[in-house]
């Protein structure tokens, strides 16, 4: 059920990535992309969290977890603080 649940997810992130950085090509507004980044770094994000609880269960992959969150979050807090429009 754990496996479901994680493939979800991180589905869920690929599709919203995908979605979101396709409306940014048509549109070209620069908060799309930043959302679009932020979603294919969560994507990366539940992929890390897949191989940690369910391929590699002995190894701890919690600092590349959190790592690979932060770079998820990074390019949206930049768009968010710093871009004008």
């Amino acid at each position: 059920m754990a496996a479901t649940i994680y493939a979800l997810c991180a589905l869920t992130a690929l599709a919203c990535a995908v979605l979101i950085l396709r409306s940014y090509f048509k549109t070209k507004y620069r908060l799309l992309l930043w959302s679009g980044l932020c979603f294919a770094g969560l994507f990366i994000n539940n992929v890390l969290l897949m191989m940690d609880r369910l391929v590699f269960p002995a190894a701890d992959l919690s600092t590349w977890r959190l790592l690979a969150g932060l770079g998820a979050l990074l390019p949206l807090l930049y768009g968010l603080i710093l871009e004008d429009e």
